[in-house]
Parts: C-alpha cells; sequence; structure tokens
C-alpha cells in the first residue's frame, strides 16, 4: 500500500487537495445561488451575518468555512446544507457521439432500408435508458413490432408515419412526440413521406430490462 506524500509539517498533501476541490465547489455554488436569488454580495453578507469581506473569501475558495458557518449560508440561501457540495461526487460517465458515428445496429427490418443508429450507452448501473437515430429509407410491407421494458419517446425529424402502439395508430410528422409505454406492441404501420428519421429515447428506470 503506497503511503500519501506529506509536507515536511506532516500534513497530508492529498487532504489538502480534497480540502482546495471542496471549498471551490462551495465557492461557485454559493456565487451560483446568490446570483439566482438577485443579490449583491453585500445583500447577502447581511443576510447570513457574516461580512462582506468573508462571504467574498468564500466565493473566490479564499477560506474553508466552518460548520455553523456553511449552515448559516444555507439557511440564508434557502438551500439544504448539501446543495453547498453539489458537484463534489467522483467524476460521472459521458458519451459523446459525433454526427454520423453513431454504432449501427442491426434489428427486424435492417435489410429492407430501415437503419438504427446507436447513440451512445452507459455502463452499469448509470445504464438506464437506450437512444437511438432511426431512419427508413425504402418502402416495406411488413414492420417489425417491439415490445420492451421502460418507458419510450419518439420524436420526429423527417417526413411522415403511421405508429402503431398497441391498438392506437398516430401520425407523426416533423416536431411531433409520442411517448408511449414500450411493454405494448410497438412499431412504424405505413411510411407516408420517405425518407423518414425520428430519434426514439427509451428510460429504464432505476433496473434496466433488455
Amino acid at each position: 500500500m503506497t503511503d500519501h506524500p506529506e509536507h515536511a509539517d506532516g500534513s497530508d498533501e492529498t487532504h489538502d487537495s480534497d480540502d482546495k476541490a471542496l471549498e471551490r465547489v462551495i465557492a461557485v455554488r454559493a456565487r451560483e445561488y446568490r446570483q439566482a436569488a438577485g443579490l449583491s454580495v453585500g445583500e447577502m453578507a447581511q443576510r447570513v451575518g457574516i461580512s462582506k469581506a468573508m462571504l467574498s473569501k468564500i466565493e473566490n475558495a479564499q477560506t474553508a468555512c466552518s460548520l455553523t458557518t456553511l449552515s448559516r449560508l444555507a439557511r440564508g440561501l434557502d438551500v439544504p446544507v448539501t446543495a453547498l457540495f453539489r458537484g463534489m461526487d467522483d467524476e460521472r460517465e459521458a458519451v459523446f457521439v459525433p454526427a454520423g458515428h453513431g454504432a449501427r445496429i442491426v434489428r427486424r427490418g435492417t435489410k429492407v432500408g430501415h437503419e438504427y443508429a446507436q447513440l451512445g450507452s452507459l455502463r452499469g448501473t448509470h445504464k438506464r435508458m437506450d437512444a437511438l437515430l432511426v431512419t427508413l429509407t425504402e418502402q416495406s410491407e411488413v414492420f417489425p413490432l417491439f415490445q420492451h421494458a421502460g418507458t419510450e419517446i419518439i420524436y420526429m425529424l423527417e417526413g411522415v408515419m403511421a405508429y402503431g402502439h398497441g391498438k392506437s395508430s398516430y401520425t407523426l410528422r416533423p416536431g411531433d412526440a409520442l411517448q408511449f409505454d414500450g411493454e405494448a406492441p410497438h412499431g412504424p404501420e405505413r411510411l407516408l413521406e420517405l425518407p423518414i428519421q425520428f430519434l426514439t429515447v427509451t428510460a429504464f428506470g432505476d433496473s434496466p430490462q433488455h
């Protein structure tokens, strides 16, 4: 096990770094909430009951707040104390997919001009949704029906189609959105104006199922 590096006085550099990171987060959050409330530094300091100079130091990460000061600051901002630490969590995963670079997924209908591009996917416990860009370029007589867990929303980008969900049918045009329970059979019924392109996002909640 590797020891943390220490200063000549025996203090822990890692702890110092963590403290500075915490001070920066509190500084950003305090300034953010104050500005959202439309208050000047002086007005906020008066409301909290600290000096203007102290508040300025807090907002510039130049001092460490005591628990008492944090509590008064949160009360003055009308937010929970934990709100002042928002953003202190570990790094979170993000997936960026440049235009035209979504991974191609083979599904029923792919051979008849139905293209599905995966717009990235988080891993592990954070995977709670799927996002696809669907492009339909050719007419077909038989359309695949889908059923899955979760709630799905479709947003039309181009073209016109009749989309079925359970026993209902909806005519979708650019700008239209359709949100539905994925457990019911659903899918395109008629392609009315080609090409057709739409974004579909499925949310699974805390326990994604496929």
